[in-house]
């Protein structure tokens, strides 16, 4: 039986989860707006790629993002971790590009639970840590009619059951919608 989307929809506060998959940043900043407040997005400084304002007014308000660029991965663990623990932040979304271990997932556990912030890893296929609470894989749903649509599949969760559910993003609402099987 799949749960209920929005009873794990937004994610849980206090913990870190992890995202992968090509439609990944939207479900970062679909995220952040549900949580509706200050979101820090870190990475690695030497990344050429990096968000751009226009391509998320829809889902946030660029001056509730806070980019932070660090020297390498081991730094962006440590501004997450600071950022979590502080309390002043309601997202801390870090890109990594290699697995962390353990110990380092439950570093960030603690950070999220001691701040009562949210964390989220945005990781590459197969890299997830045994720490996260949740994970999830997230894709484009190829609809000739509906180009918007996404399949976000929990793959992992440590309090409950997986799922799947195809989404859109309604920028009217600034909401999620989990869109039927009919109207599919």
């Amino acid at each position: 039986m799949t749960p209920d989307f929005f009873k794990i929809f937004p994610l849980r506060k206090g913990r870190t989860h992890e995202v992968y998959g090509p439609a990944a940043l939207a479900f970062s900043f679909a995220l952040g707006r549900e949580l509706n407040g200050t979101v820090m997005w870190v990475c690695e400084g030497w990344r050429a790629e990096q968000i751009n304002p226009n391509g998320f007014v829809s889902y946030l308000d660029p001056q509730n993002l806070l980019i932070a660029k660090a020297k390498d991965q081991q730094n962006v663990l440590a501004v997450a971790e600071e950022a979590l623990r502080s309390g002043a932040i309601a997202l801390v979304v870090m890109e990594l590009g290699t697995p962390i271990g353990l110990t380092t997932g439950r570093r960030l556990q603690l950070a999220a639970e001691a701040g009562h912030s949210t964390g989220l890893c945005i990781i590459s296929e197969n890299m997830g840590s045994n720490a996260a609470e949740t994970r999830w894989r997230c894709d484009p749903v190829f609809d000739a009619k509906d180009s918007t649509l996404q399949q976000w599949e929990l793959i992992k969760n440590k309090s409950g059951t997986l799922g799947a559910w195809v989404v859109k993003w309604d920028a009217e609402a600034h909401r999620v919608i989990v869109v039927s099987k009919t109207a599919q």
